[in-house]
């Protein structure tokens, strides 16, 4: 439990930091990002309990990454993450999961994402912002990319890479699970050097 409070109070500071330098009153980032101004007093006050949609359109409105909006201080050079140590941010209702492993720093971040999908099970995802570039690894099993509409198969030993800013979902197909790798390239924020 004291794990998760610090997470949340990491999440509270970390989106009030990025919404005052960005120059945005919670009225106008709840606008934007399509999120009440109670839900985000609550999520500032660490009193809030985002689910991962919300935590991604504000990600995508404050031009950051999930991750950015939740990770401490860099603790070193080089930074080892077990899947099993980070929770997951999305479980469906037959037990699939996503975890966000981590974000590589920059201008341009890459989050890297461990996601498990039961056969049938689907995770639907709002369009991104502009520029946003997702690939899809699976490692074993098989899935169902949808972007803007058309199914596209993908199995184990497949990459597939889309731009995110289309509606898009992941299904898992066949009948055993499906592992996959996802990564999120995220575009340079305002005024990032290129």
């Amino acid at each position: 439990m004291a794990e998760t409070e610090s997470a949340l109070r990491t999440l509270a500071h970390n989106v009030r930091a990025a919404r005052t330098r960005a120059g945005l009153s919670l009225d106008e980032l709840g606008r934007r990002a399509k999120v009440s101004k109670g839900a985000l007093v609550a999520l500032e006050r660490a009193q809030g309990n985002p689910n991962f949609a919300t935590l991604v359109r504000l990600a995508d409105t404050l031009g950051l990454s999930v991750s950015a909006l939740m990770e401490g201080p860099a603790e070193g050079r080089v930074r080892v993450v077990s899947a099993d140590a980070v929770m997951p941010l999305w479980t469906g209702e037959k037990g699939g999961e996503a975890r966000l492993v981590l974000t590589t720093s920059g201008s341009a971040p890459v989050e890297v994402w461990r996601w498990k999908l039961e056969p049938g099970e689907e995770y639907p995802s709002h369009p991104h912002q502009a520029g946003v570039v997702e690939t899809v690894s699976v490692t074993a099993g098989h899935m169902v990319l949808v972007v803007d509409g058309a199914e596209h198969p993908v199995e184990a030993g497949q990459t597939a890479t889309f731009e995110g800013d289309a509606p898009h979902a992941y299904r898992g197909s066949g009948t055993e699970t499906c592992h996959l790798i996802m990564t999120v390239h995220i575009p340079p924020g305002p005024g990032s050097a290129s």
